[in-house]
């Protein structure tokens, strides 16, 4: 699905989170969502998402103005906080199961996609204790093997890296991120880890102060005489040396 950004502007109260910015993203893509604390990342993915609404701009999903109320848009993407908002009496299955519906993914087959992924990350003897019992990084998990189960066209994820799963859990959400992309979903998640993302990406979508600094691939990035190692870290002391508006 194809994603589009159209001087999109988001204030809270007199502060400006998001200052005209434009882009447009291809579907098949990895992008990592990169910035300071406060730079404007998660309210980014809030107004993808349609928690946010922009105060000026437009977001369109192929072509078409997203809004809130358009359901079938909203059907296909999903967003992962970095603390999921769950039913916390509820259990994995249970979730799982809701998710399942509300994204009209209950094809023959999803039961096995289900087991196949708890057993992936590690989640299968806890299937049925509620979300109250689990610790941080298992409750991701949890919120991610639904999203995995569902999955939707464009995944959004906040700050997966930081999630609190274990090594194994990182591993088996960027292989099966990896195996998303190839099927011609869009992954978009924010990190502040920046060798993760020069690592884990095909694009980079560089938010400074609200507004769009760069988005190209690494690669690119390097040939734009950047350094050649540690080429996200150079372009943020680059960014730091600026005059602040």
């Amino acid at each position: 699905m194809k994603i589009e950004l159209q001087g999109v502007s988001k204030k809270y109260g007199s502060a400006l989170a998001l200052d005209d910015v434009t882009l447009e993203m291809a579907p098949g893509q990895l992008v990592a969502l990169l910035g300071p604390n406060g730079a404007g990342k998660t309210t980014l993915l809030r107004c993808l998402a349609g928690i946010a609404a922009p105060s000026k701009g437009r977001v369109l999903y192929d072509g078409q103005l997203f809004t809130r109320d358009r359901m079938d848009l909203r059907r296909r993407y999903a967003f992962l906080p970095d603390f999921p908002l769950v039913f916390e009496d509820w259990s994995l299955l249970r979730h799982i199961g809701m998710v399942l519906r509300l994204y009209q993914a209950e094809q023959p087959g999803v039961e096995e996609r289900v087991i196949e992924l708890l057993t992936e990350l590690e989640l299968l003897p806890l299937a049925e204790k509620p979300f109250k019992s689990l610790s941080r990084g298992e409750r991701y998990k949890g919120a991610l093997a639904a999203l995995m189960a569902a999955d939707p066209e464009v995944w959004l994820l906040d700050e997966p890296f930081a999630s609190g799963m274990d090594p194994h859990g990182i591993t088996t959400f960027k292989r099966r991120a990896r195996e998303a992309v190839g099927r011609g979903r869009t992954v978009i998640y924010s990190t502040q880890i920046l060798d993760a993302a020069e690592r884990f990406s095909d694009r980079v979508c560089i938010i400074y102060r609200g507004c769009l600094a760069a988005f190209d691939s690494v690669a690119n990035l390097r040939d734009k005489n950047f350094s050649q190692e540690g080429v996200l870290e150079n372009i943020f002391d680059i960014l730091r040396e600026e005059p602040t508006p």
